[in-house]
């Protein structure tokens, strides 16, 4: 589904990512760890068209979406969310989930003015689909609510029912249960299965141990910039590159 190839990204002289290449496959949950400062969050900014490579390539279901804007590459069906939680907090839950849905009529100017059935008609179907949304991430009863009195955590739930209505395949998520207390953590685990079984793929970025070695099913590593493994759970559990990355065996819970 998604191949990165050979990319680097350098901020003046400090080379952020060097030459990382990884494939995903469609329908996987992949994991990108690494220590504070490996490059992660750049290879996901690279990925979704924020930061252009100074070298390499991104293809997407086979395109190359290297050089495209991030509202093109959104289009096409890779969503993201961010370190930092980004919602509009004096809308409505219900709202911030529905400014993501696509209005092919709604968007023409006669149709806006005029108010049309075929509008009309548009909206309500995006109002259903947007509630159901919320509904697979527990938030249906919070929809009414301004985004603003949302939990942290329930915030960073409404981002993943955002990036749904966004009809994206690939999900980029990124940290997203930093922050979470214990019972949330297992609440956003449960989710993140619940959208593989549904179809979508996800490759989320996670320094919490126990959920990466929960719910991947690969494992990419990075340190400084580079690609040092790629593997399954019990591979990159044993591997010494990793181990001393990370300045020890506990944090991997290597046996």
């Amino acid at each position: 589904m998604l191949r990165v190839d050979n990319i680097s990204k350098n901020f003046g002289g400090i080379k952020a990512v060097d030459s990382v290449s990884f494939e995903i496959k469609h329908g996987s949950i992949t994991a990108l760890i690494g220590p504070n400062g490996s490059g992660k969050t750049t290879v996901f900014n690279v990925i979704s068209g924020y930061h252009k490579p100074q070298s390499g390539w991104i293809y997407y279901q086979k395109k190359n979406i290297t050089s495209l804007p991030p509202f093109e590459i959104a289009a096409l069906g890779i969503g993201r969310s961010f370190q930092t939680v980004k919602i509009f907090p004096q809308i409505s839950v219900l709202d911030n989930v529905m400014l993501a849905t696509k209005y092919p009529t709604g968007e023409q100017l006669t149709s806006a003015v005029l108010q049309s059935r075929w509008m009309r008609d548009e909206e309500n179907e995006n109002r259903k689909k947007s509630i159901d949304f919320l509904k697979l991430v527990g938030l249906n009863e919070k929809k009414d609510l301004m985004a603003g009195q949302l939990s942290f955590g329930q915030k960073k739930l409404l981002e993943i029912a955002r990036l749904l209505a966004l009809d994206a395949d690939l999900l980029l998520l990124d940290e997203p249960t930093a922050g979470l207390f214990p019972g949330m953590i297992i609440i956003t685990k449960q989710i993140l299965k619940e959208l593989q079984k549904s179809g979508k793929t996800i490759l989320f970025i996670e320094h919490n141990m126990d959920v990466v070695m929960d719910i991947s099913e690969k494992i990419i590593v990075l340190d400084h910039g580079k690609k040092i493994a790629e593997g399954t759970v019990p591979e990159i559990q044993k591997n010494k590159t990793v181990i001393n990355a990370y300045l020890g065996r506990g944090i991997l819970n290597a046996p």
